[in-house]
């Protein structure tokens, strides 16, 4: 049997949920690849757990494709000037320092630092691209501007390396029922991030994944504080 080409949406610490979808609704097998689109810390209060089961599956041969998320990207370059520091901090890095239980990202652990260090900017597998947020549609090469990968999003794309291609992103929270919307219109940019995290707002709060070969939808609930 064929393996299956799955995505997920922005984690933002919900561990619960992603256990969840991973192993009772997906049920993930070894043949599958898995994307992640990136934010795996910050806001959530089980962020070293999703590190570590991500960690986990990848080291238990799962094929597991891992992207850079802003959120990721904050937290890397707040290592390099006070400013960045203090525009991660105000976008959750508080929460990130207390879940690995330091109070500065030079004490993070070296494997975590591996695994934030070798994120991917975006990944392409047939007819589909996979990225945080989206890409700079005025450029030649739009996979040159990392910063547009990890900040921006469009709802369409004019550039011809889009050409035949289906988009699949995260970065903005929707409500789920505009995602599958956007799944059954068979749009060519879906954006799977449907606020796993802001569980206190109607109609978020859901962890999803998207089975690209089918087009089937996977979410679940994140009730878990």
């Amino acid at each position: 049997m064929e393996g299956r080409l799955l995505a997920i949406g922005d984690i933002h610490g919900c561990y619960d949920a992603l256990a969840e979808l991973v192993e009772h609704e997906i049920r993930i097998r070894k043949g599958d690849r898995l994307v992640l689109l990136g934010d795996y810390i910050d806001r959530g209060n089980k962020i070293r757990e999703v590190i570590d089961y991500i960690i986990g599956l990848q080291n238990h041969g799962f094929d597991i494709i891992t992207l850079m998320g802003n959120h990721e990207s904050m937290m890397l370059e707040s290592v390099e000037s006070e400013q960045a520091k203090s525009n991660w901090f105000m976008n959750g890095g508080y929460d990130t320092l207390s879940a690995f239980g330091i109070e500065s990202v030079e004490e993070i652990d070296e494997k975590y630092l591996r695994f934030f260090k070798s994120l991917l900017y975006y990944y392409i597998q047939d007819k589909f691209i996979f990225v945080h947020a989206g890409f700079n549609d005025n450029i030649s090469n739009p996979f040159a501007d990392k910063f547009q990968m990890l900040w921006s999003r469009r709802e369409t794309y004019s550039n011809p390396a889009f050409d035949e291609k289906i988009i699949i992103h995260g970065h903005t929270p929707i409500p789920f029922s505009i995602c599958l919307g956007k799944v059954q219109s068979e749009n060519r940019v879906i954006n799977i991030d449907t606020g796993c995290v802001y569980n206190d707002w109607g109609g978020y709060g859901r962890l999803t994944a998207i089975d690209l070969f089918s087009r089937q939808l996977y979410s679940v609930q994140d009730f878990l504080k």
